[in-house]
C-alpha cells in the first residue's frame, strides 16, 4: 500500500483559499493565498507552493478533519 497525501481546500472568499495537505512524515500544514477565483480546482496547487503558512490554531479551526494529526513545524 502506497502513501497518498490528503488535501483539503477551504475557500474563505472567492479570491482567498486556505489549503491543507498531509505530509509523508505524518504531519500536515495549511497555507493561505489570494487566487484569481475562476477555478479553485486548478488554483489550490499554487496556494500550496506560494501561500503563507497558517498558524496552527487558525489551521485547526479551518480544518477540523486533522484534529488528531500533528501540525508540521
Amino acid at each position: 500500500m502506497e502513501w497518498e497525501p490528503v488535501t483539503r481546500v477551504h475557500p474563505l472568499h472567492r479570491n482567498i483559499l486556505a489549503v491543507a495537505k498531509t505530509r509523508v512524515e505524518g504531519a500536515w500544514a495549511a497555507y493561505i493565498d489570494v487566487v484569481p477565483g475562476i477555478n479553485h480546482d486548478s488554483e489550490y496547487g499554487d496556494v500550496l507552493l506560494n501561500g503563507n503558512k497558517l498558524m496552527e490554531a487558525t489551521a485547526r479551526t479551518l480544518f477540523p478533519l486533522f484534529k488528531d494529526v500533528p501540525y508540521a513545524r
